[in-house]
C-alpha cells in the first residue's frame, strides 16, 4: 500500500526519485501566499511580477510553516536541502525548525510534485474547459458526483499553472473522484495541465471571444481548448464530453481517441433538453432525454442557458455510472450559481449583480434572464474587454438583445457606445438609452432613476468596475 499522506519526504520523492523517510510529518497544506500558512504548512515561494514569494519565506516561517521551496538565496537561519546539483541529496535533520528546500524553478517543482502527488492516487479526473461556464459547470458537476463519490473540486477559479497543481496537492486517500477546472491563455497551457492532473474524462463548454486579445484569434482558442480532448486517454477509459450545439466543439471530436458523448438541445446529441422554461429567479424547468428516457427536472440555476451547465453534469454523471435518482438528487440541490446575484435594494429594486465578468455570449444569456423577470427592466451594461479584433461586431450583438429585452439602457463606457448605438438601430427610443463614461457617472444617474418594481441587470468587464455600481445603488432607500 502507497502511503496517501501529503508528507515533505513524499513531496521530495517527486521531485527528485529517492525517498526521504526521516521527512515523515504530514504537511498541513501547501501555500504560495504567506498569509495562508498554518503551522506544519510547505510554502512555495513563486517570483510575480509584482511580489515576490522570497521576500515572504521569514513570515511563513514565523507563521508555521515547516518548510518553504524556494530558487533564491534567502538570508535566514535554516537548515538547506539543495537539489539543483545533486537531486537525490539525502538530509540530516542537524537541527530542529524550518527547511529550505532549494530548487531550480519553484514553479515547476511545484507542478512536478503535484503530478507525482496525483500520479500516487486511483482516482478518476474530470477536467473541464471552455470560454464560458467552466466554473458552474464544475461546481454542478462535483454536486451530482458527491451523491456517490467523495468528490474533491478545485476551489474558486484555481484553474492555471499554479492553481491546478495546489488543487490536486489536496487529494486525500479518501477521494474517489476530481473535478478541475483547466483555463487557457496560452499555446500548450492545457496540455501541460492535463500532464499533471491526467483527466480520463474532458468535458468542452464553448468557445467564445472570452480573451480573444490574447489568445489572438477564434483559431487558437479552439486549438488550445481543444488541448484538453487530444491529451485523454482513448477510449473505453477516456471520455470527451462535448458541446453539440457549438460547431466548434463538435468538431473537436476528430481530435481525441476517447470515445465521445455529445450534449446540447439537438435530437442528435446524446444527450439533450427540450422544453426548456426559464423561471426567473425560481430556476428553469426542462426535459432531459438520453437514450429511451425521458426526464422532467426542475433546477435551482438562474437563466435558460443554464440548461447547457445541466447537461454537462448529468453527462458526466450518466458515465460515471450514476443513476437519474442521484443525478436529479444533486441538482436539485445544488448551491452552484457562483455569478449572477439577485440583490434587493431598499428602494425594493431587484439588481442583478453579474459584475464578475463579461463577453458577449454571457452578456446575452444575462439579458435572457432579465427577460424572465417581472418588473421594468433596466439593462446597465459595460465594456467587455480583451475581445481583440471581434470587439465592435460583439458589442453590437449584444446592442441587438438589449433593444429585444431592455426598456431602459445605460451603457458604461468607451466601447460600450457600440452597444447603445446597435440598440438604436434595432428600435430601443433614443429616449430611453443613456450613455456615460464610467461607474461613478452611472451611480450618479441611476441613483435617481431605479426604484420600486425595476429589475436592474448591472454587468460589464471586471476592469469597468461595475460591482461599485451595484453596491451604491443597494443603499438607495
Amino acid at each position: 500500500m502507497i502511503n496517501k499522506m501529503l508528507t515533505l519526504g513524499t513531496l521530495l520523492e517527486a521531485l527528485t526519485g529517492t525517498a526521504y523517510p526521516q521527512l515523515a510529518d504530514p504537511l498541513a497544506s501547501v501555500v504560495i501566499d504567506s498569509r495562508q500558512v498554518v503551522k506544519g504548512s510547505l510554502f512555495v515561494a513563486l517570483p510575480g511580477e509584482n511580489v515576490d514569494g522570497h521576500e515572504f519565506v521569514g513570515q511563513a516561517f514565523e507563521a508555521g510553516a515547516s518548510a518553504a521551496l524556494v530558487d533564491k538565496d534567502v538570508s535566514l537561519q535554516a537548515e538547506v536541502i539543495d537539489l539543483r546539483g545533486s537531486p537525490g541529496a539525502q538530509v540530516e535533520r542537524s537541527v530542529e525548525g524550518p527547511l529550505l528546500v532549494r530548487v531550480e524553478n519553484t514553479l515547476e517543482a511545484l507542478q512536478t510534485a503535484a503530478k507525482g502527488w496525483r500520479s500516487r492516487h486511483d482516482i478518476r479526473v474530470i477536467g473541464i474547459t471552455g470560454s464560458v461556464g467552466k466554473s458552474t459547470t464544475k461546481e454542478l458537476t462535483a454536486d451530482v458526483l458527491e451523491q456517490r463519490f467523495r468528490t474533491i473540486r478545485s476551489p474558486g477559479n484555481l484553474n492555471n499553472e499554479i492553481g491546478l497543481p495546489l488543487s490536486l496537492l489536496t487529494l486525500t486517500e479518501q477521494h474517489e473522484r476530481a473535478v478541475l477546472e483547466m483555463g487557457f491563455y496560452v499555446p500548450g497551457e492545457i496540455t501541460l495541465l492535463c500532464e499533471i492532473g491526467q483527466p480520463q474524462i474532458g468535458v468542452v463548454t464553448n468557445i467564445s471571444e472570452v480573451h480573444l486579445e490574447r489568445a489572438g484569434s477564434i483559431e487558437a482558442i479552439v486549438e488550445g481548448k481543444g488541448e484538453l480532448v487530444e491529451m485523454l486517454p482513448a477510449a473505453p477509459d477516456g471520455v470527451a464530453i462535448l458541446n453539440y450545439d457549438d460547431p466548434r466543439v463538435r468538431t473537436m471530436a476528430q481530435r481525441t481517441q476517447a470515445r465521445v458523448f455529445y450534449y446540447g438541445l439537438s435530437p442528435e446529441a446524446d444527450l439533450w433538453a427540450s422544453d426548456v422554461e426559464g423561471l426567473g429567479l425560481d430556476g428553469l424547468r426542462c426535459v432531459i432525454h438520453y437514450g429511451d428516457d425521458s426526464i422532467n427536472l426542475r433546477v435551482p440555476l438562474l437563466g435558460r442557458h443554464s440548461v447547457h451547465t445541466v447537461l454537462r453534469a448529468a453527462a458526466v454523471a450518466l458515465n460515471e455510472g450514476l443513476g437519474w435518482q442521484e443525478i436529479g438528487a444533486g441538482l436539485q440541490s445544488t448551491q452552484s450559481q457562483l455569478r449572477l446575484m439577485a440583490v434587493q435594494t431598499q428602494s425594493g429594486a431587484l439588481l442583478l449583480d453579474d459584475t464578475y465578468n463579461a463577453a458577449p455570449s454571457s452578456t446575452i444569456a444575462a439579458l435572457n434572464l432579465l427577460e424572465d423577470l417581472d418588473g421594468r427592466k433596466v439593462a446597465v451594461l459595460g465594456d467587455m474587454l480583451e475581445l481583440g479584433e471581434h470587439e465592435e461586431r460583439g458589442h453590437r450583438m449584444v446592442g441587438v438583445r438589449a433593444a429585444q429585452v431592455a426598456e431602459e439602457l445605460v451603457t458604461v463606457g468607451e466601447r460600450a457606445l457600440w452597444i447603445a448605438d446597435e440598440a438604436r438601430v434595432a428600435g430601443l427610443a433614443h429616449d430611453h438609452i443613456t450613455e456615460v463614461g464610467d461607474s461613478d457617472a452611472a451611480i450618479a444617474f441611476l441613483r435617481q432613476r431605479v426604484g420600486e418594481g425595476d429589475v436592474v441587470l448591472i454587468k460589464g468587464s471586471r476592469g469597468m468596475e461595475m460591482d461599485r455600481i451595484v453596491a451604491a445603488l443597494e443603499q438607495v432607500s
